[in-house]
């Protein structure tokens, strides 16, 4: 029996110009990370089930994928504990590795493995697929591709300034200037723990910052009903209301944060380096980005300890954040190896993808579109066009001749599909002559070539 051609769900095919635009993105990627000095690696597609879990708070360890063990993954398994035990506990006795859920764990193990190798500190980039079982909708999917960029063996707020920056420069290549802008929110973790300090809740800051995270889903009085359900008393949800109504505007968030953390230490080293950020950027001319300050913004990955960063799509395009990132300095110690300062940001490729369509933002030259296709119209003109074929291509044309000779309306109901710019007619009274006639399809004119011209050909097609 047949099985039927689907695919898995929040998954996705592609070709033609859809790849040609996605990997257009990438070089705008990659080239700005190399201009920034950072160095590539890649990384397998599954981990050690125990490298990932426990990186990422409940909420992450759930949407891992994980992989069965080979061969009869439930013969050591007893019939008590297939009856009694739960998933959770099942796991580990039937699956031992599990797919990437993102690039920045990964690194932290391939830091410790080879950290006596590696200048430190260390900037690499990385661009692959990841994989997360979320439920799939717009802009979100079970397997897609981040691009990170990531310093690790230094503790400078230097790096942050200079990811800021590799933002702006990328955003800028890919033309989403002026009106087309991203935001870049930022926060940090120890504001976070210094408000959960204030408001006595110390114990209770991962849950906090879960439910605080989601304000720009289920607004203020969903953050409320949240903490309330998960037991926080009407003080401290009176005290979060309050802070939940400072306004938007960098002057009125310090001035509340300086008030607030009167007595928490934490709290103003938090404040103190989003100053210090934002004091060393106002000598930079940011072009594609604009700067705020997000109180609210929490990032619910449990490794981050410093500075973190989201970036909101342009205003007018519904989708969820392009990017994201920010400091984790204790990730490494969790594989063993010393507490290595590390900071990153990730642009998220699928998404940027749907931003620069919905905008129109794609160059015109960013497609599958071929420059040059021949018409066929018997073996041996094919045979004596393939030299004149070969010169196109050394050129950097892109040249397709139709593989067969057949009716001259089957050949272009091909083109009607394939598209290109310029179509070849190897007419044998030209052909004899040592020439070959030319139509551009976009303009529509009409023109008779040399074979040996090549470059004649390059500019009929402008």
């Amino acid at each position: 029996m047949a099985t039927s051609a689907s695919l898995a769900r929040g998954t996705r095919d592609f070709y033609g110009s859809e790849f040609i635009r996605r990997s257009y993105i990438i070089e705008v990627i990659e080239g700005a990370f190399k201009r920034f000095g950072f160095s590539a690696i890649q990384t397998p597609s599954f981990e050690n089930l125990d490298t990932l879990m426990g990186k990422y708070g409940d909420e992450g360890d759930r949407l891992i994928f994980k992989i069965l063990k080979s061969g009869d993954y439930l013969s050591k398994v007893s019939d008590q504990d297939r009856a009694e035990l739960s998933s959770a506990a099942m796991t580990p006795q039937i699956s031992d590795k599990a797919l990437r859920y993102d690039l920045t764990v990964p690194f932290a193990r391939f830091v410790v493995q080879h950290q006596n190798e590696l200048p430190l500190p260390f900037k690499r980039y990385q661009i692959q697929p990841v994989w997360r079982a979320d439920r799939p909708q717009k802009g979100r999917f079970r397997e897609f591709y981040q691009c990170d960029a990531d310093v690790v063996g230094a503790m400078s707020l230097w790096q942050e300034i200079d990811l800021i920056q590799l933002y702006d420069t990328v955003f800028s290549s890919l033309g989403l200037v002026g009106d087309n802008y991203p935001t870049l929110r930022m926060n940090h973790r120890k504001i976070l723990a210094g408000i959960a300090e204030c408001f006595g809740i110390e114990d209770q800051l991962i849950p906090f910052t879960i439910a605080l995270d989601k304000l720009d889903k289920i607004g203020s009085e969903g953050v409320l009903k949240e903490l309330k359900e998960l037991g926080f008393n009407d003080l401290v949800l009176a005290k979060v209301d309050e802070f939940l109504k400072v306004e938007s505007s960098l002057n009125e968030q310090l001035n509340f944060l300086d008030e607030l953390f009167s007595q928490s230490q934490q709290g103003k080293s938090g404040v103190d380096e989003i100053r210090f950020l934002l004091e060393q950027l106002d000598e930079v001319n940011l072009e594609s980005i604009r700067l705020k300050l997000d109180l609210t913004l929490a990032r619910g990955l449990n490794y981050y300890t410093g500075v973190i960063f989201e970036v909101s799509p342009p205003d007018g395009v519904q989708i969820g954040s392009i990017g994201g990132g920010g400091r984790y300095d204790n990730l490494t110690s969790q594989f063993g190896g010393q507490p290595l300062g590390g900071v990153g940001i990730s642009f998220g490729l699928d998404r940027i993808y749907l931003v620069l369509e919905a905008l129109d933002l794609f160059p015109e030259n960013v497609s599958d579109r071929l420059d040059v296709f021949i018409v066929n119209y018997d073996d041996p003109t094919a045979k004596q066009l393939l030299p004149f074929i070969q010169k196109l291509r050394k050129t950097g044309l892109s040249v397709e001749m139709y593989p067969l000779a057949t009716k001259i309306q089957k050949q272009f109901k091909y083109l009607d599909k394939r598209k290109a710019e310029l179509v070849l007619f190897p007419k044998s009274e030209l052909l004899i002559e040592g020439k070959i006639e030319a139509k551009n399809l976009s303009s529509g004119k009409v023109g008779i070539f040399s074979l040996s011209e090549v470059d004649q050909i390059k500019e009929a097609l402008s």
